[in-house]
């Protein structure tokens, strides 16, 4: 018995036309149909929001004679596509099998034993404008909130990357500190990560202009990593872990911006009394006791 089987993700809240168009297609040709759904690495995520399980129950709701299979994602396009041969072999033995999908699907990938027939395009349908389409709709309903919920719950524990920065001037005498307006405390330049950054160095020279104008500094130089015990994630799961680079200041004035409300140069031999007097928010008081150990002589 030939089987068809389609290759997909389908990672949106309903079945739209282009699936059923495909559904309806490769049921026309075959008794016997599956769907191997792709599985992400990551648990939750903008491309992979919708685990297997949540899958697998919306087609069935509508086929619930299909057989529904899930396949991980692999590095490898050859490991992947013996996989996935496997999976179908283990599941329907002795069977033969043709592999539906549309052009910019798995297709350019598999390198398995099967028949693949690729489909035409069916509409316009996008996946990820239909989920944008999502995101700005709240719903008030049990299901809803627990849909949420359910989603949060499912997802790995998360590190959240920032960096800080020491702005060192005359010779490793003196260190730049700033101050916001919510806080009213000294602390180092710096702030979260971004993923358009291309490292972590990148970043910290993001923040410092952002933070400090246009300065002109040395090669950033590592210093450590630290946990950081910020009160927004003191009571959750997720943390932030912060990177610690120290820099030389060259050129340029220092003009306050973006959330630092004000600069201002600190003697390093007077930072022990400034973090005595708890003039430095509390979350920065470990990395630059870390500095005072080293530069501090």
């Amino acid at each position: 018995m030939m089987i068809g089987v389609i290759i997909a993700r389908f990672q949106t809240p309903y079945l739209h036309p282009g699936h059923k168009t495909l559904i309806a297609f490769v049921q026309s040709k075959h008794k016997k149909v599956v769907i191997v759904l792709g599985v992400s690495p990551v648990l939750g995520s903008r491309r992979n929001p919708l685990d297997f399980h949540t899958r697998e129950r919306m087609i069935k709701k509508e086929h619930p004679q299909i057989v529904i299979l899930p396949l991980p994602d692999h590095p490898l396009d050859t490991k992947w596509s013996s996989n996935l041969d496997q999976l179908l072999n283990d599941t329907f033995p002795g069977s033969a099998f043709t592999l539906y999908g549309s052009r910019n699907s798995f297709i350019d990938y598999y390198s398995g034993k099967n028949t693949v027939h690729e489909l035409p395009a069916n509409g316009t349908h996008n996946a990820s404008e239909i989920r944008e389409m999502f995101k700005e709709q709240v719903m008030d309903s049990v299901e809803f909130r627990a849909g949420v919920i359910y989603a949060y719950l499912n997802t790995y524990p998360s590190v959240y990357a920032t960096v800080d920065i020491a702005v060192f001037r005359n010779n490793k005498q003196e260190i730049l500190l700033g101050k916001k307006d919510n806080d009213q405390k000294w602390r180092l330049i710096g702030g979260f990560s971004d993923p358009t950054d291309a490292g972590f160095e990148q970043a910290a020279r993001r923040e410092l202009q952002e933070e400090c104008g246009n300065i002109e500094v040395s090669e950033m130089q590592y210093e450590g990593s630290f946990q950081v015990d910020d009160w927004r994630y003191r009571a959750e799961t997720d943390k932030i872990i912060t990177t610690l680079f120290s820099t030389d200041y060259l050129s340029g004035t220092p003009q306050a911006s973006d959330d630092i409300a004000e600069l201002k140069w600190f003697p390093l031999s007077a930072l022990d009394e400034t973090i005595n007097e708890q003039s430095i928010t509390s979350t920065h008081v470990p990395l630059l006791k870390r500095l005072l150990e080293k530069y501090n002589r």
